[in-house]
């Protein structure tokens, strides 16, 4: 079998019982070359938020944070230190950068109103105040503060609270209180709280 450059330093670079080629060791080179891709980046250690089993991830950032910067997610691993993962990611961890860095994700509320064919932008302010609205309108219509029997019940049957898959845990935590203050019974998501 004739012998190529490709075959020879792949033969050469790989195999882990190959600590050497060249008369070198390669792990110093090796492990330059992933202090490169995460030279002079942020350090954010956060949660992976597709799952409730809740894996430590180190998300390297890119950009300094001055005025005129927008900072970037450049790479995501698994902490390594983390009692939960130790270092390792499932498939959707792993591209937690593609979740955040990503052209079609949505960063401000669109509203469609009913019998609309587009969607329209709108403010935060309008959203969360017109979101306000809604909910005590529904509240005032369906909470029962005592059932058929003359129970007190607080409950709101009419309404449901669902957490995403995305939401983390902290999020899906204060679901719960949102919940519990509104009287919800119908609620879930993957923290199941």
């Amino acid at each position: 079998m004739p012998l190529s450059r490709r075959s020879f330093l792949k033969g050469a670079l790989t195999g882990g019982a190959v600590t050497t080629a060249f008369g070198f060791d390669v792990q110093p080179a090796l492990a330059q070359s992933r202090e490169l891709k995460i030279a002079r980046t942020t350090e954010t250690h956060s949660i992976c938020p597709y799952c409730a089993v809740a894996c430590s991830v180190i998300i390297h950032t890119m950009g300094d944070k001055a005025h005129n910067v927008t900072p970037t997610v450049v790479h995501v691993e698994g902490d390594p230190d983390s009692p939960i993962n130790r270092g390792a990611l499932c498939p959707k961890g792993i591209t937690l950068r593609q979740f955040v860095v990503n052209d079609r994700r949505l960063t401000r509320p669109l509203y469609r109103a009913p019998g609309a064919k587009e969607w329209k932008v709108i403010s935060w302010d309008e959203a969360i105040e017109r979101m306000a609205r809604l909910i005590k309108n529904t509240r005032d219509a369906g909470f029962e503060q005592k059932d058929g029997q003359g129970r007190l019940v607080n409950r709101l049957t009419n309404m449901a609270i669902i957490g995403g898959c995305t939401d983390t845990n902290e999020i899906n935590y204060l679901l719960g209180k949102f919940r519990f203050a509104l009287g919800v019974v119908a609620y879930e998501n993957q923290a199941r709280l």
